[in-house]
């Protein structure tokens, strides 16, 4: 069985995303490593290249501007890596997403249980979101706390809008009519993505959330929207303090950390609706009612 992984990046510096640090983290568990890099002008195709991988493949690409509406490019760059991989299993991590050393020895066992088992169609994983800094995990109803991010590679499954989660379809054809697709048959893990994603100096995170915005909306709701404004992280519902120990690989980038984030609990948003879920969620540790793009197998 070969397992393949497929990740995608444009200027990955400008932006603060950990991309180095992702590849490196899941390198050990994939035989090979699609990168689809974009258009870059900070050198995030030179420092892939530097990492001097056999395994790692990387594929050029120009983003489609046109694709500015439900995050369209995103699935098309993942998709794009999809397309070049040649293993019986896929593995996708986004820029910034890592895996913990600890788990790799257990996650290639499960990819292979579930290799051996015909019903199994994906892998779904618990998501660790960062929020503000380091120390602070924003695990809330306006998170998603599970995500596919392995699946069989039939030629069939692919990247389901945005990127974030996939589907079957009959064919690239029914895919590319915008054919719903079919929610894949999975099977929940224990073994956490680390998602990085607002972790960054609150003036990187703005520039960050104001350009990727326009990859959702169009000129006018950017020209109403649009702020200077450093990226208030406390404008927040929940945050929890992490007590683990992040990937080693990250430790050079934490090391670089040059804010400083105070979670002031009382300006919280969360509604009193998601109140009350969120204490029944702790109470019963499960999320009720909580949208679910995929097909639970039973363990």
């Amino acid at each position: 069985m070969k397992i393949s992984g497929f990740t995608y990046i444009r200027n990955g510096f400008n932006y603060g995303y950990p991309f180095i640090p992702s590849i490196q983290s899941i390198l050990p568990v994939v035989d090979e490593l699609v990168v689809v890099v974009g258009d870059s002008t900070d050198g995030t195709r030179e420092a892939i290249e530097n990492l001097k991988e056999n395994k790692i493949k990387i594929i050029d690409t120009i983003w489609d501007d046109q694709l500015r509406t439900g995050g369209k490019i995103f699935a098309e760059q993942a998709n794009l890596g999809l397309r070049n991989i040649s293993g019986d299993w896929a593995f996708h991590l986004q820029a910034d997403e890592v895996i913990h050393e600890d788990t790799l020895e257990r996650l290639a066992y499960q990819i292979k249980q579930a290799d051996n088992n015909r019903e199994a169609e994906g892998l779904l994983f618990p998501f660790l979101h960062f929020w503000g800094d380091y120390y602070h995990i924003r695990n809330t109803r306006r998170t998603h706390k599970y995500e596919i991010r392995a699946f069989r590679n039939t030629g069939h499954i692919f990247s389901y809008k945005d990127s974030q989660g996939f589907r079957k379809y009959q064919s690239k054809a029914t895919f590319d009519d915008g054919e719903k697709g079919t929610k894949l048959k999975v099977i929940k893990l224990d073994i956490p993505v680390y998602h990085y994603s607002y972790a960054r100096n609150p003036n990187l995170m703005a520039k960050k959330s104001n350009y990727f915005h326009r990859f959702w909306h169009g000129d006018q709701w950017l020209k109403e929207n649009t702020t200077e404004k450093l990226f208030d992280f406390n404008e927040v519902d929940k945050l929890e303090i992490f007590q683990g120990r992040h990937p080693q690989c990250m430790n050079d980038f934490i090391a670089q950390k040059d804010w400083d984030f105070v979670y002031d609990k009382s300006k919280s948003d969360m509604n009193f609706k998601d109140k009350i879920l969120n204490s029944l969620e702790k109470t019963f540790n499960h999320r009720f009612f909580e949208y679910q793009n995929y097909k639970l197998l039973k363990s």
